[in-house]
């Protein structure tokens, strides 16, 4: 009986030792690639226009209307190198004949919101077209409809896409048609006062080559404007 339970033993640690042999025999499991080391960031430098008018505005009816806070806007951070892809780049629009002004108003880098610095189209939903000439990674996009007079322009939509057409991959970044009045969707973004400071709207890194941006009349009166629009990115790689 005892050489049974030695014969036993024996065989178990045979079999023990030969389990371990096999497991240091085999292979390592490969690790995980580290993740890669994120972008460095850096402050968008926005040059600002001069302020047209100080205070906060009263009597805009809107159901819709963003809180103004009253304080200078955060600075926005950006991988490094990030530009206003925007400048200079060639501008077309639903309104082939504008009230005043031309289309290239628009990315000429002048926010001024002073008389010959803004273009006018008339009234109902009108859009205008950044072509960026390549396809690139954006960040920020601002804009500025018409500062010097506090007013909240409606049916804000912003729309980046890869063919001058609109229809490859076009996503939409804002959206503040909250009643789909336009029929490009209800937004779920708040209508706002126009600042010198423009609107900043948070691109998320989308890539595209040509932005559209939306409006359709505004608190004042029914015709839409653009001082200016700058596109903060960098080509895509």
């Amino acid at each position: 009986m005892k050489h049974a339970c030695y014969l036993a033993a024996i065989l178990f640690l045979f079999a023990a030792a030969s389990a371990m042999a096999q497991d240091a025999a085999a292979p390592a499991a490969p690790q995980a690639a580290a993740p890669a080391a994120q972008e460095q960031l850096a402050p968008v430098k926005i040059a600002l226009p001069k302020p047209m008018f100080i205070g906060t505005p009263k009597n805009i009816a809107s159901d819709n209307l963003e809180e103004p806070t009253g304080k200078p806007r955060e600075p926005f951070m950006a991988p490094v190198g990030t530009t206003n892809v925007a400048l200079n780049k060639p501008v077309t629009a639903s309104d082939t004949e504008p009230v005043i002004g031309e289309p290239a108003l628009i990315t000429d880098g002048d926010k001024d919101g002073s008389d010959g610095c803004f273009i006018e189209f008339g009234p109902g939903t009108q859009w205008i077209q950044i072509d960026l000439g390549a396809p690139c990674s954006l960040y920020a996009i601002v804009l500025w409809h018409y500062h010097s007079q506090a007013r909240v322009y409606h049916d804000v939509v912003l729309q980046a896409a890869d063919d001058d057409k609109f229809t490859q991959n076009v996503r939409t970044l804002f959206n503040n048609d909250h009643d789909n009045s336009s029929s490009l969707g209800a937004g779920k973004d708040k209508e706002y006062v126009e600042t010198y400071e423009g609107k900043l709207v948070d691109a998320k890194g989308a890539k595209a080559r040509y932005i559209r941006l939306y409006s359709k009349g505004n608190t004042s009166d029914d015709l839409n404007h653009y001082v200016e629009v700058e596109a903060y990115g960098k080509l895509a790689e």
